[in-house]
């Protein structure tokens, strides 16, 4: 099945890259996507855009491919407002690491995010901030986000907090803390956002990593009708944080909290602050904020992101993807304290000018119909969340959905993981009604925005269920094998490598720029190496398979885990389910599944032995899982991706050292998922105990009845507990 729109965002960029194809460049109309197969060497644009017509999506793709000055040097100069201009658009060499853009340009983010709409239209409402209490939104227009933005960096600055010092940020989603984020931005300060959850432990290591000299953070948050000790929290942890001098103390509630030596209520000290602040002018490779991700070995790195190119990439991937357009309200649910948060909830849609909704509760509180609910009342046009929480909606069924007033939406995105089938459908036609775009969008914190979705596209070009489909303009996608060379073609899956720069990737790992090139530009020399596997239509679409450390190898068979997670995901009482895989004495490497189930599934053992024969007729026999356990929760990070890594460690036995844990939303389900694997393993040792191999029955029943007649005193010990009596004996059966 596939869904037509219109791509207009498209006919939107080429004024600004008018007369760069040789040509004035005209509005697409109507051009069909590309059918061939994705070509050519390694590096280079696909084939289908050679023969694109002037002004086309191709042609624009093939300029952003093969010309990058050409392309991103019209688009920094126009979308960006610029204190002094830059001398060169792009350098850079990924055998080095070495990413640079629009070097020389100076300029300053906040002024891109406030100042310039101020002047335009300063009553515009820039959030809608939809607190945790539900139909109790506050709307924050422009001007007033920039008076509070001035007086809080001015309070920065009178507490010692100067250019290139880090300050952490540890709050939940709401006005102050974008003001926060954008205070950092004007006076030059490096900003870290650690999600307003996190343990005192996890968030005193990223203090310590990025050398914090500040933290601001609320007296309690509210998530979900609960109360998070944040103020408690950060107590705990600057007690082991030396280069923190200053905690600045907002208030999210009325409860009063201990105010210590280092606490500075921040309410009160921003009244006293002027309402104007002048700017730091930044240079295009200072940096704007670092943000502490997650890596395979479970050690936190902080992701450096840097200021011109950042914000462009930002900008450009949100109105594009999403078709965004003045007077939109844009809806992203993610949290401020994740990448999807910073450049979709703050960097990228501020820097539009666009009303954003800052989304402080959870999908389910006080009920399933939350998002629906808070959809109708704010007339919200875009709606972009993660799969996790979509299968987690569908378990309520539709008429939670179908409550409310969804007309408002136009465009709907998927983002954090590939969304399965089922997913991707129902969010589709429940709802989007059938009637919305879908963007399955592809990225990560390292490239700091939307590398691959969908749109931006020609006119009424096909999107295909649970594919992000598209490379966005100036990202050049290669499949790469194990040997490391390209792979040509369609119909083929390899390694996903990004072939050049840009915009708004990543420049570094904070403290640690060896550990940068070995992650990303060391596995595959000369390309950056995303860590996920990817497969290629024949048409020339990207679809994501999952983590390249998310391949399971079974008897020389290569299966991405996402490939076995949609096959199990059709099944009508699985809403979610994770695959990982694990040492096996035979095959080398097995499959096993996680599935949690409907309330209403019936008999679980029934469903399992559905899925198995499902998984085997969508793929094949050899990637039916060995093992399925039915679990009541999966491990998520805040985030909602599923922490496989755990569930590794505990199929392996490694549960003494499960590695960073801090991202996890809730620990005790780690408890929960030993218990139901221990009561699994329990369950088939019994079951052993009475169905016992031929050959090994055999002779264990040699040795049994020599024992029994006294032709020998001591029996092997591997059947001493089984040789007590005859009927003991009797009681085994025959495998």
């Amino acid at each position: 099945m596939a869904v037509h729109s219109l791509g207009r965002g498209v006919g939107r960029l080429l004024g600004s890259l008018r007369g760069h194809l040789g040509q004035p460049v005209r509005p697409p109309c109507g051009v069909s996507a590309p059918r061939r197969a994705a070509s050519g060497p390694p590096g280079s644009a696909p084939a289908a855009a050679a023969a694109a017509q002037p002004g086309s999506y191709q042609a624009l793709s093939l300029l952003a491919a093969q010309e990058p000055a050409a392309f991103w040097g019209p688009l920094a100069r126009d979308t960006l407002v610029w204190d002094s201009p830059y001398h060169t658009v792009w350098d850079c060499d990924f055998s080095s690491g070495k990413i640079g853009w629009f070097l020389g340009g100076q300029l300053n983010v906040s002024v891109n995010c406030l100042d310039q709409h101020v002047q335009k239209s300063p009553e515009s409402v820039a959030l809608i901030w939809e607190r945790d209490e539900p139909g109790t939104e506050v709307r924050i227009t422009y001007r007033e986000l920039l008076e509070t933005t001035c007086r809080l960096a001015n309070t920065l600055k009178r507490y010692g907090v100067h250019r290139g010092d880090r300050v952490a940020i540890y709050m939940p989603v709401s006005p102050l803390a974008v003001a926060a984020m954008l205070a950092c931005a004007r006076i030059g300060a490096v900003h870290t956002v650690v999600f307003a959850g996190f343990s005192a432990e996890s968030l005193a290591g990223r203090i310590n990593d990025a050398k914090c000299k500040a933290v601001i953070t609320f007296n309690q948050g509210l998530r979900g009708g609960r109360v998070v000790e944040l103020k408690k929290i950060v107590d705990q942890a600057v007690q082991h944080c030396p280069t923190v001098q200053h905690v600045l103390v907002a208030h999210r509630t009325d409860s009063k909290v201990h105010m210590g030596d280092l606490d500075v209520p921040l309410e009160q000290e921003m009244a006293k602050e002027d309402p104007v602040c002048a700017p730091e002018s930044m240079g295009s490779e200072d940096m704007l904020f670092m943000l502490y991700t997650s890596g395979s070995t479970g050690m936190p790195k902080g992701v450096v992101h840097t200021q011109a190119g950042y914000l462009l990439y930002a900008a450009l991937t949100h109105k594009l993807v999403f078709d965004h357009q003045p007077g939109d309200i844009f809806g992203c649910v993610a949290d401020i304290g994740w990448i999807t948060g910073h450049s979709y909830v703050v960097y990228g849609p501020l820097c539009n000018g666009a009303t954003s909704v800052l989304f402080e509760s959870t999908p389910v509180y006080p009920d399933a119909g939350r998002y629906w609910e808070t959809v109708e009342r704010l007339k919200i046009n875009q709606f972009y969340g993660a799969p996790t929480a979509i299968r987690l909606l569908l378990k309520y069924g539709d008429a939670w959905v179908k409550k409310y007033d969804r007309s408002s939406l136009r465009t709907l995105g998927s983002v954090g993981e590939p969304i399965n089938y089922e997913a991707w459908e129902w969010l589709h036609r429940v709802v989007g009604d059938s009637r919305c775009t879908l963007v399955d969008t592809w990225w990560q914190t390292e490239t700091g925005g939307i590398c691959i979705a969908p749109r931006p596209s020609e006119e009424g070009a096909e999107i295909l269920p649970g594919m992000a489909m598209r490379p966005f303009f100036g990202i050049v996608p290669i499949l790469m094998d194990e040997k490391g060379s390209a792979i040509e073609g369609g119909n083929v899956s390899g390694a996903l490598c990004i072939s050049q720069a840009w915009p708004g990737m990543a420049r570094t790992i904070y403290g640690d720029h060896q550990r940068f090139v070995d992650a990303y530009f060391k596995a595959y020399p000369g390309y950056y190496f995303t860590g996920d596997g990817a497969y290629r239509t024949e048409g020339g679409y990207y679809q994501i398979t999952g983590r390249m450390d998310d391949v399971i190898n079974i008897s020389g068979h290569r299966l991405g885990t996402a490939e076995i997670e949609d096959a199990m995901a059709d099944h009508p009482a699985v809403p979610e389910s994770a695959v990982i895989g694990y040492p096996h004495d035979i095959k080398g490497e097995a499959a096993f599944a996680f599935i949690v189930l409907k309330d209403s599934s019936g008999d679980s053992d029934m469903v399992v032995q559905e899925i198995k024969s499902m998984v085997a007729t969508k793929i094949a026999k050899y990637a039916v899982p060995d093992e399925i356990l039915v679990v009541r929760r999966l491990p998520k990070t805040r985030s909602g991706k599923v922490m496989r890594r755990l569930l590794r460690k505990i199929i392996t036995g490694e549960v003494h050292d499960l590695g960073d844990t801090s991202t996890l939303e809730d620990p005790s389900v780690i408890m929960e998922v030993l218990h139901a694997y221990q009561k699994s393993k329990d369950k088939q040792a019994a079951a052993k105990s009475k169905l016992l191999p031929q050959s090994l029955l055999d002779e264990q029943t040699h040795w049994a009845i020599s024992f029994l007649k006294k032709d020998i005193t001591s029996p092997k010990p591997h059947i001493s507990s089984l040789l007590r009596t005859k009927e003991t004996l009797n009681s085994y059966k025959y495998a």
